[in-house]
């Protein structure tokens, strides 16, 4: 007799049930969670904006890489919508979604100076729906604006100490683990920085910036994480 795994006079059962107690049954561990799986998202806001051309950026084409320019003075724009708005387009890997999403935010956190305080509850979900694709590029492109956020103008780093246990779940999950994609090829290593690493250089700026509390949220997120100021 051949069991549910195909191995002569062997059956498999789920762990905690009557079968595993039972003589030639082989007890087998729960199926994968999928943890790690990449997460399909909805379109999102910012393209549809885009797609009605409403937003006041445009592609240029010189030079050895396509940059974004904008058709506005950028001290006129109003951050509250905007900042969130492009904060969304990070789960964009589309191009040229992506290119605008990624690119757009980097200026605006640039330009943004006491204006990107104010938005940071507005932030959060969106940060916290990129990195829960689970997609090493949109993670890895979040971790990146992350680390620009914190530094980007005054008391920010501390505005976001509060909102750690939203964005530091996906933090955990990936700072030990080195996923490969299809080809082999780990794509943060691809771009030149493991993810795990990335994780951490981020989680070390968070702390140098978010204050007193900062250690002991992302402690509470992230167990294995040491404090990089007290080495």
């Amino acid at each position: 007799e051949c069991g549910q795994d195909g191995t002569a006079g062997e059956k498999t059962a789920q762990g905690f049930t009557v079968q595993a107690n039972m003589k030639g049954y082989v007890v087998v561990g729960p199926p994968s969670a999928g943890s790690f799986r990449e997460r399909p998202y909805e379109p999102t806001t910012f393209r549809k904006v885009y797609e009605r051309g409403l937003l006041p950026v445009m592609v240029s084409h010189g030079g050895i890489r396509n940059h974004i320019i904008w058709r506005v003075d950028m001290k006129w724009l109003d951050y509250n919508y905007y900042l969130p708005l492009f904060f969304d387009g990070l789960r964009e890997t589309d191009h040229p979604y992506e290119l605008f999403a990624r690119q757009g935010v980097h200026d605006l956190l640039d330009h943004g100076a006491e204006k990107i305080l104010p938005t940071i509850p507005w932030l959060i979900i969106p940060i916290k729906k990129a990195l829960n694709t689970r997609n090493l590029q949109v993670i890895s492109t979040t971790l990146k604006v992350l680390q620009h956020l914190v530094m980007s103008a005054d008391m920010v780093g501390k505005a976001l100490v509060p909102y750690f246990k939203n964005i530091l779940p996906i933090f955990n999950l990936f700072k030990n683990k080195n996923i490969i994609t299809g080809d082999g090829i780990d794509y943060s290593q691809r771009k030149g920085q493991n993810i795990g690493d990335l994780i951490q250089e981020t989680l070390e700026i968070m702390e140098r910036f978010g204050g007193k509390d900062a250690f002991v949220n992302i402690k509470n997120m992230v167990p294995t994480y040491e404090s990089c100021l007290s080495q």
